[in-house]
Formats: C-alpha cells, sequence, structure tokens
C-alpha cells in the first residue's frame, strides 16, 4: 500500500494491466505467427520484490491455498517458475480485493475429476 496506494491500484482497469506493471505478464515476441520468446520481461520494483519474498515464504508452508497451487507448478516447472506464477496469482487477488472490495475467500480444497465423479455418484 505504501508503495502505489489505493488509488494507484484502482488506475489499473484490470488485473492483467496491474500485472503487466508489475512486469509479472509474459512478453509474447511473435513474428509471423509463430512465438519467438515469451518470457518475462527484466526489471522490477520494489512491490514486484515484496511479493517476490511473500511468496518464498508461501511455498515453504504446508496446508494453504497458495502454497498447494506453489507446489503443484513446483513439481512440474521448478521453483522459479512456481514463484513467477504465485506472485502473479497474488498480485490479482491484492487487486480484488482492493478495488472491488471483496473479501478473500480461499477455496478449501480442490476436487479433482475422479472425486467429482464419486460425488455425483453418490448423490444420484
Amino acid at each position: 500500500m505504501s508503495e502505489i496506494g489505493i488509488d494507484g491500484f484502482k488506475k489499473f482497469k484490470t488485473a492483467k494491466q496491474f500485472c503487466s506493471w508489475l512486469r509479472l505478464a509474459p512478453n509474447n515476441k511473435i513474428s509471423g505467427g509463430k512465438i519467438l520468446s515469451n518470457k518475462i520481461p527484466k526489471g522490477s520494483n520494489r512491490l514486484k520484490i515484496a511479493l517476490r519474498h511473500s511468496v518464498n515464504a508461501i511455498g515453504n508452508l504446508k496446508d494453504i491455498h497458495l502454497s498447494d497451487f506453489f507446489k503443484r507448478i513446483a513439481y512440474r516447472k521448478g521453483r522459479q517458475a512456481a514463484v513467477s506464477a504465485t506472485v502473479r496469482k497474488l498480485a490479482t487477488i491484492i487487486w480484488t480485493m482492493i478495488v472491488k472490495n471483496v473479501p478473500y475467500n480461499s477455496p478449501s480444497q480442490y476436487l479433482f475429476l475422479d472425486q467429482k465423479k464419486d460425488g455425483y455418484r453418490q448423490k444420484n
């Protein structure tokens, strides 16, 4: 909040624009319909650094929605990619909470496809 203030959040129309300002959105370089590069651009600010530090701490916690997300991405793509993905998710959550005045309700758990089918069978 001290970095950009409440009014600073409201300058961005969408969470995607806020993430892009934080340099968290991929910079797609396309030539002839072919993607040449889609890496996150270099550069950062103090808010991005603070969010990265908080996500590193979240990655070490257990039984939290964001830590579960972090661990799923880290298993598939590595810790650095997981940090970037979770920072983007956290920035989107923060933007939504501040601009839309919505409290954060973390999902208690995700149901995988086989669990959903079992629950559907039991109801019928």
